[in-house]
């Protein structure tokens, strides 16, 4: 079945400063990143993969973080929440029609809560593990961030989301038990949205995982169905890779395609 045209966007909603081996095991120090979050627009609908973080972290960082908040700076500016980078772009937030969890960690659905009317999109596993005590401590879950009570599909495994390979969940679990990625087909080819299942450019390349993983051997098998990807022609938008960021992400909502992430991939 024949894809129809799509539109794909991408916005930071703001960065966040971590130990480096959160993303890297084996670093020192400390690393800087962004937090994307993204507009599709189709035919029969608009969705958002990713919401980026909790508008109360700005006040009360330990409350939305809880036994993570000591290990996160956080830059969150007025202006940089999803509403307001989609207001920018003439977009209304109260319209949008899905949203796609990445998974359920504050700073992939902490904007959830800004998107009350959207069909929320989530990995069966992944929401299972957002509901039970010992698995949301495990992962670092905070239910206040995505039990909100919004219409909920919850799916299990891949997951064409308009019926014409456009819009496609791809399950990629590891970093938490239900992740997915969400490959787009643009004018000019396919996009992976690769959330936490691929923070860097070096996690792909050199198959090295964070200290904090919910399944080590999982993740791996997810990075190689990652590369299979990229080796049929698909183009891959890293977690938080702040070098591909940078020259992706210009104004509050910026457009992408496979041309656009071929041209970020271009090493100086």
């Amino acid at each position: 079945m024949n894809a129809s045209p799509v539109a794909l966007h991408g916005m930071t909603c703001g960065r966040l400063r971590m130990p480096h081996p959160f993303l890297i095991s084996g670093e020192e120090g400390f690393i800087e990143v962004p937090v994307p979050a993204f507009f599709i627009v189709h035919p029969r609908g608009t969705v958002l993969f990713d919401t980026g973080l909790p508008v109360g972290i700005r006040t009360d960082k330990e409350r939305e973080l809880l036994v993570a908040a000591p290990f996160f700076e956080v830059d969150f500016a007025p202006g940089a929440d999803l509403a307001a980078r989609l207001a920018a772009a003439g977009h209304d937030i109260a319209r949008v029609d899905y949203v796609v969890n990445s998974h359920l960690h504050f700073d992939h659905a902490g904007g959830n809560a800004l998107v009350p009317n959207a069909r929320l999109v989530v990995q069966k596993r992944e929401w299972e593990a957002g509901r039970i005590p010992e698995t949301i401590a495990s992962n670092y879950f905070n239910p206040i961030h995505y039990d909100l009570g919004h219409d909920r599909l919850e799916i299990d495994g891949a997951h064409d989301l308009f019926g014409d390979g456009s819009v496609v969940c791809v399950p990629t679990y590891g970093h938490t038990p239900g992740h997915q990625s969400l490959q787009v087909r643009t004018a000019d080819g396919d996009v992976v949205l690769c959330g936490d299942a691929c923070y860097l450019r070096r996690t792909l390349e050199e198959l090295r995982l964070p200290d904090i993983v919910a399944d080590r051997e999982a993740m791996l098998r997810s990075l190689e169905l990652l590369r299979g990807l990229v080796q049929r022609g698909a183009r891959l938008v890293f977690g938080h890779d702040d070098a591909q960021w940078s020259r992706l992400n210009h104004g509050p909502l910026a457009a992408l395609g496979a041309a656009e992430v071929a041209r970020a991939d271009v090493r100086p």
